[in-house]
């Protein structure tokens, strides 16, 4: 990929006039990022607008007493929406931002960010339209903490995570960071498909017995 082309993969962008989009791709540089790197984490100023290539990365937000929340994920094609509102708003971070897998993304630094927006009607609507799609997204997160059932989220985690394979690697404490509550509440829940002959646990695998039963209250 030479260093303009990856502007193709972002098609609100593609579209800009020529004189800016050279500008944006002239100021922007590819770069890749190893795995488990932390990328932004609380208190600390975004210096640049990450546009993911390929790649995962993880949000998530840690609360006083310690629990995590997975907030949402961004996916390549995908920007961040706590970037882009902590650089409008000229804040700080308020969450953790990590790679699950290796990156390759784009870096428009803050100054250039600035300019766009403030010039360029075209990447204003760019930013805007991610960033209104990826609230959406997260009062969907809040809603289902807040009025959903665990069973039926958790039912659903597992659907999700087993990619139509009857093993899961993963630990309580993992599912309960996804789910946005307590390693126990998951733990007595995976006892009690358990139980029922639904699953069947062993240290980090999570063997799945009856998908139907699971498939059926995940979609409840």
């Amino acid at each position: 990929m030479s260093h303009s082309d990856w502007i193709m993969q972002f098609p609100g962008l593609s579209r800009l006039p020529d004189d800016i989009r050279k500008y944006l791709t002239g100021q922007s540089k590819v770069i890749d990022i190893p795995a488990d790197t932390i990328i932004f984490g609380p208190g600390k100023p975004p210096e640049q607008l990450l546009l993911l290539l390929s790649g995962t990365v993880r949000v998530q937000k840690t609360s006083e007493a310690g629990r995590e929340i997975v907030l949402y994920r961004v996916h390549a094609g995908e920007s961040c929406v706590l970037t882009t509102a902590c650089l409008m708003a000229y804040e700080d971070y308020s969450a953790e931002g990590i790679a699950e897998t290796g990156l390759r993304a784009v870096a428009i630094p803050r100054e250039v960010f600035d300019r766009m927006v403030a010039d360029s009607p075209e990447f204003r609507q760019f930013v805007f339209m991610a960033y209104s799609k990826r609230m959406t997204d997260l009062f969907a997160v809040v809603e289902e903490i807040a009025f959903r059932r665990l069973d039926i989220r958790l039912a659903q985690k597992l659907i999700e995570l087993s990619s139509d394979q009857d093993s899961i690697q993963t630990t309580h404490q993992k599912l309960a960071v996804e789910l946005g509550t307590a390693r126990e509440v998951v733990s007595r829940q995976l006892s009690e498909f358990q139980r029922r002959g639904w699953i069947e646990q062993a240290r980090g695998i999570i063997h799945i017995l009856d998908r139907e039963q699971i498939t059926g209250l995940a979609t409840q």
